[in-house]
């Protein structure tokens, strides 16, 4: 099976958390989480294991489809968990008596569809992400900022690879260096300083400190580019320089205003009032939020 990501997703099913990978052009669901959604089990582990051991007692003709991903679990810790891709997940799902089956195979069928139209049509992924975010109450520059930061993001870890560094846990130790360097905190302690647990750190950072954040991973790229460095150490020296070079702009910039770039609030929970007195303060430095 081809290797795409890491990453646990998560997609949302009559407001519940669905955990998905993206495994080349498909979706692979956590087919525990479905159950929990489809049964309302108080212990849906305990469920798919009767059910799985059924199935396999009847010769189900998708038991093979049935693949162990790592994802993300409640504990913050990548666990080894049954999924299946869209073809499987409908098998299983005739197997589960349930009022609410063929609501979620229409919906199951949907985001199948939509990640179809995304490979044809890249820009398609961009405006859904749009919309999400502006659901959420993001205003339209922060939108702006964490798109570009993505691709930012992206960008830095397809040269991680092209340079030798390619297991995900080596990528996160690249990017604490990153944001010690630009931040004085791992992602960890910068996640627990904003009380934050399985969200997206990124998702509650504001403009400046998406700014600082696509700062230190551009000149990350930029300086593995120009040293043609290979290799963790050397890409580890590398993503250190490239976030020195934002830190030092970070210190700069407080040094003009007065005021620490670091907070520990999520930036929708920051007043307008006090968004707007850091953009003034940030444009009177001679930095744009543009």
């Amino acid at each position: 099976m081809e290797k795409d990501s890491d990453e646990t997703h998560i997609a949302i099913f009559n407001g519940k958390s669905i955990r998905r990978k993206l495994i080349g052009d498909k979706w692979f669901f956590s087919i525990i989480d479905i159950v929990g959604v489809l049964t309302d089990s108080t212990i849906p582990r305990r469920y798919w294991a009767d059910l799985k051991t059924k199935l396999e007692e009847e010769g189900f003709e998708a038991y093979d489809k049935i693949v162990q991903l790592k994802l993300l679990s409640e504990d913050e810790k990548l666990r080894e968990t049954d999924c299946a891709d869209s073809e499987g997940i409908f098998r299983i799902i005739q197997s589960i008596p349930s009022k609410k089956a063929e609501p979620f195979k229409r919906w199951l069928a949907k985001v199948g569809y939509e990640r179809v139209q995304e490979i044809e049509n890249p820009e398609l992924a961009q405006e859904r992400m749009k919309r999400l975010y502006e659901l959420k109450g993001y205003s339209k520059d922060w939108i702006e900022k964490r798109l570009r930061g993505i691709a930012i993001r992206q960008e830095l870890t397809d040269e991680w690879k092209n340079r030798g560094v390619k297991e995900e846990v080596e990528f996160a130790i690249l990017t604490n260096e990153i944001s010690k360097a630009t931040f004085g905190k791992t992602v960890e302690e910068y996640k627990k300083l904003k009380k934050l647990k399985r969200e997206n750190l990124r998702d509650h950072m504001d403009d400046l400190e998406l700014i600082f954040t696509m700062l230190g991973e551009a000149s990350t790229t930029r300086i593995a580019k120009t040293k043609d460095v290979q290799g963790m150490e050397e890409n580890k020296v590398a993503a250190r320089q490239g976030g020195e070079v934002a830190g030092n702009a970070r210190k700069e910039l407080e040094s003009k205003t007065g005021e620490s770039i670091i907070t520990n609030e999520s930036f929708l929970d920051i007043p307008e009032k006090i968004k707007k007195k850091r953009k003034k303060l940030l444009e009177h430095a001679g930095f744009s939020l543009n």
